[in-house]
């Protein structure tokens, strides 16, 4: 699977996250200035997010008005992307990597 230079970003942005906090998973956005958000799982025992779910919110809490695509990086079977799609709409891709970060198929909203 080739990835763009951008959506490889991602997936390097998303791989760092995950890496620098050990989760389980690492996810990055890139909204429709270029901007890019990444994060990692948050496992509380009072608040628990996907690193998908959470990019997205920093997305939207940075003042992003859409998304133009993400990825997932780590042990996301299948990764929910409702956040995406609520911010993005639909036909926007989610490249889902291992935790190599080598790309293992692409979920569209």
């Amino acid at each position: 699977m080739q990835l763009t230079p951008e959506d490889a970003k991602l997936v390097t942005l998303a791989r760092a996250s995950r890496a620098r906090t050990g989760a389980a998973e690492g996810a990055a956005v890139r909204d429709r200035d270029g901007r890019t958000y990444a994060a990692a799982t948050v496992a509380l025992p009072s608040l628990e997010m996907t690193a998908l779910d959470l990019a997205v919110a920093m997305a939207v809490s940075s003042g992003a008005t859409g998304l133009e695509a993400g990825a997932v990086v780590g042990e996301a079977a299948d990764p929910s992307v409702g956040a995406v799609r609520d911010v993005a709409g639909p036909g926007v891709d989610v490249v889902v990597a291992d935790a190599a970060g080598t790309p293992q198929r692409t979920v569209t909203t």
